[in-house]
């Protein structure tokens, strides 16, 4: 793969950690594949059109990640219209506050379906792709990079679901490790901690419920007590670890799933 051609899908890039990692892939050189559900498709193309404005291409790609025939149409239509794919970033995921004997079957499927599914989905559908085009190599591998958290570490209480489904993810990650190292594709994931995103937003507000805590309450206590470096996180720490892991000074890495948290999980 050509340093002076790479390309990269970034899933539930509408907003957020995705927005942020499709921003900075792009300034790092690469055209991207903007994904998101079809509810977030105006989203996508703004972000899409901000990438052109950097100078890449871009183009747009609904789709729901846990839904495999959706992804692979998401690569073909990056492949027909960017090229050859370098790089896949599994970002899309969903969060849930509940408490775990009030989970339903389908609050566990769902969450699953998406945080773990999506994760296989987008690795299988990427990898094959990547090994039909034969130009992954020792020297420029192709990426798979997955969204973990610091819940792959150590559960949240009322996030016990979530938290489950990211430790999954830390395994599949290991496995696609092993399994493509033959193929020259590395796969690693990034574990974001407390990010100042709508998804955290969410988890104040439902744990703030629990608890009888205000909103913003319960993030900043978290921030006091958990965050060494005192500070909530912005999507852009999380994107510039996602730009190292797509880069080419990450290349003899593999397996592995990176803490970017500001001090909370040490590993």
């Amino acid at each position: 793969m050509s340093n002076s051609k790479r390309t990269a899908i970034v899933t539930g890039s509408s907003r957020g950690i995705g927005k942020a990692i499709a921003l900075r892939l792009a300034q790092d050189g690469y055209d991207i594949c903007v994904n998101d559900v079809t509810a977030n498709k105006q989203g996508a193309e703004e972000v899409a059109e901000e990438i052109r404005k950097l100078g890449r291409k871009s183009t747009v790609a609904l789709g729901d990640v846990s839904v495999l025939s959706e992804v692979e149409q998401i690569v073909q239509k990056s492949v027909k219209e960017l090229g050859d794919l370098n790089t896949m970033v599994a970002n899309a995921g969903i969060a849930q506050v509940k408490p775990l004997l009030d989970l339903t079957e389908a609050d566990f499927e769902r969450m699953f379906r998406v945080n773990v599914f999506g994760v296989q989905n987008c690795y299988a559908a990427a990898a094959k792709q990547m090994i039909a085009q034969k130009n992954c190599t020792a020297e420029q591998p192709g990426k798979l990079i997955s969204a973990a958290s610091i819940v792959a570490f150590k559960p949240f209480p009322l996030l016990s679901h979530y938290s489950a489904s990211k430790w999954a993810v830390r395994g599949l990650n290991q496995a696609y490790a092993m399994e493509m190292a033959e193929h020259h594709i590395t796969a690693n994931s990034y574990a974001p901690g407390i990010v100042g995103t709508a998804m955290w937003d969410l988890i104040d507000e439902e744990l703030g419920k629990k608890t009888g805590a205000k909103k913003g309450d319960t993030i900043a206590k978290y921030t006091s007590d958990l965050i060494a470096l005192k500070r909530v996180s912005v999507p852009e720490d999380v994107s510039k670890l996602v730009s190292f892991l797509a880069g080419r000074d990450s290349d003899y890495i593999t397996g592995q799933c990176q803490v970017v948290d500001g001090g909370i999980i040490f590993t």
